[in-house]
């Protein structure tokens, strides 16, 4: 297959030649074996399987419908929360089965921690919002610490550190974001994902969180929802690419995974007709 034009479009530089085999050779943080959720007898998506490496940032993109939330969702178990919601096949945290009977959710979502599409502070002061999820998890000492620990790995301690007990509502849409960035990180989870976290902020405050997703895969490893491909190809190393096969005699959507590769490769050398298309803009 010919290089596709989409490539100048997304701005992505073509991998050096040992890089795929760098970002495959990763410890597997997920495994996921022919995972699906559907939503009473409407499927999701379906059949999916893909391994996230350690401290790698992951973009999941793919057309409206694909089940792209509802794959990252599966990671720390808030599909638990939706009670239409079953999910199929296996998800491995470290070779261990997050869906058996013996692993507590809340526990993963400690360890898995979520920011999502809308900033969601809650309507308590910046400080509040922080020392939240510690106390929920039993956590009582160097809380001071820990929340300008939080703030500082956020890039907004500086931002706010002169007025903690204002509220987090009076801080703008990015900061906000941010914030509730900080919040996920105070209880020190190992996995941060991001279901759009940027739609909803205008470009500057885009880029601070795209600069900050790339200081924070140092230490976190990042699963990113996007339908932004000029997002994914920035600050990705890994993509997947899910597209929808409609059945129009069931009436039926499902996503399925097409092509899982660096980004470098999936966005400059895709291997399939599909990715192709849409990376291309001709379909989706």
């Amino acid at each position: 297959m010919t290089t596709p034009p989409g490539n100048l479009e997304v701005g992505i530089r073509p991998a050096a030649p040992d890089n795929a085999v760098m970002l495959e050779n990763r410890e597997a943080v997920f495994r996921t074996k022919a995972l699906g959720v559907s939503y009473g007898e409407n499927p999701a998506f379906a059949e999916v399987g893909m391994e996230i490496g350690r401290n790698l940032i992951t973009a999941i993109i793919g057309p409206s419908g694909c089940g792209k939330s509802s794959l990252i969702r599966c990671f720390n178990r808030m599909n638990d929360l939706i009670p239409s919601a079953k999910v199929h096949g296996q998800v491995l945290y470290h070779d261990q089965d997050l869906y058996s009977p013996q692993v507590d959710p809340v526990e993963v979502r400690r360890r898995i921690g979520m920011v999502f599409q809308k900033p969601n502070p809650f309507p308590k002061s910046i400080s509040d919002n922080i020392t939240f999820g510690l106390q929920v998890n039993g956590v009582k000492d160097q809380i001071r610490d820990r929340v300008e620990d939080a703030l500082k790995k956020a890039a907004l301690w500086d931002e706010v550190k002169r007025d903690l007990k204002a509220s987090a509502l009076s801080l703008s849409g990015g900061q906000q974001q941010r914030l509730c960035i900080a919040r996920a990180l105070a209880v020190e989870p190992e996995v941060i994902l991001m279901d759009e976290p940027a739609s909803a902020l205008d470009p500057i405050a885009t880029a601070r969180i795209e600069d900050l997703m790339q200081q924070l895969k140092e230490e976190y490893t990042i699963i990113i929802v996007t339908h932004n491909m000029q997002q994914a190809a920035r600050v990705s190393d890994m993509t997947a690419f899910l597209t929808v096969d409609v059945d129009e005699d069931q009436g039926t959507r499902t996503g399925r995974l097409v092509e899982f590769a660096p980004t470098s490769e999936l966005f400059t050398r895709p291997k399939d007709s599909r990715t192709e298309g849409y990376i291309t803009g001709r379909f989706g």
